[in-house]
């Protein structure tokens, strides 16, 4: 039966923040989502979690996704706090929690450009890591359309590099995917993440934001170190995306501290 999403079915009213929940903006905001053969994947999450595959050419492929974006007005979400502004990119696959049933993301980790990484390196044992990171985006004033976006990530773990740019009239194509609000719902909407800690243990937080208001980009050229390492994504294959997305800004509520399970 072919999968169909529907974002009445997934969008939620927001969970009250509490304690030390995070209210930030995510500026410049792109998923950058490569689809490659299932079998990559294996042993990189736990069998508590199902790959979530889609069928392109007959062949069932994983989905991960390169998430860069500027922290922006990152604070407290309920108390006087100072406001942070750092450039992060996270890697991140699209799973299923077998014990739920919840589409989620598995977390391979994030680059963050700020001291203020080591809260959640060191005090929750996210795999958080140190990257310098630089965006160089010139929006239409008339359209919002991105005349071109470009990240670049000085790291030991994960350097990468990316240039982005968006055509007028562009429109949505999602290979494997029945219909656009299904591919929107699968790839936007994802409110769970998992990640193996830097102990080793499982974690996991979650996040909540309303329906992105994404639009399709092209790439241009792109880079990036850990999924060529990791076997995941050729440096050739990293030319050729299942689909590009970018929203000038949105909000994200983030509900720590992450579990573990």
């Amino acid at each position: 039966m072919p999968l169909r999403l529907s974002f009445d079915d997934h969008l939620t009213p927001r969970p009250a923040p509490a304690g030390i929940d995070v209210l930030c903006g995510l500026k410049h905001f792109a998923i950058i989502t490569y689809a490659v053969p299932a079998a990559r994947f294996a042993g990189l999450f736990p069998p508590r979690f199902a790959l979530d595959t889609v069928h392109i050419g007959g062949e069932a492929m994983g989905l991960v996704s390169v998430v860069p974006f500027i922290d922006v007005d990152f604070t407290s979400a309920r108390y006087p706090f100072p406001k942070f502004t750092m450039g992060q990119t996270n890697y991140r696959i699209y799973i299923i929690d077998t014990e739920t049933g919840e589409r989620c993301v598995w977390f391979l980790g994030t680059t963050l450009d700020s001291w203020t990484r080591l809260v959640p390196s060191l005090l929750w044992r996210l795999p958080w890591y140190r990257g310098k990171v630089r965006f160089d985006c010139e929006q239409d004033p008339a359209t919002g359309l991105y005349r071109h976006y470009r990240m670049h990530t000085r790291a030991q773990w994960a350097p990468a590099s990316v240039s982005l740019y968006q055509p007028k009239e562009e429109p949505f194509a999602f290979a494997g995917f029945e219909d656009t609000e299904t591919a929107l719902v699968y790839l936007t909407h994802p409110l769970a993440g998992f990640y193996h800690r830097r102990d080793g243990k499982l974690g996991t937080y979650r996040v909540w934001h309303k329906a992105l208001e994404v639009r399709p980009a092209r790439l241009q050229s792109a880079d990036f170190g850990l999924l060529s390492r990791m076997g995941l994504v050729s440096h050739e294959e990293q030319q050729h995306p299942h689909s590009v997305l970018i929203e000038p800004l949105n909000q994200f509520t983030i509900y720590l501290p992450p579990k573990v399970l």
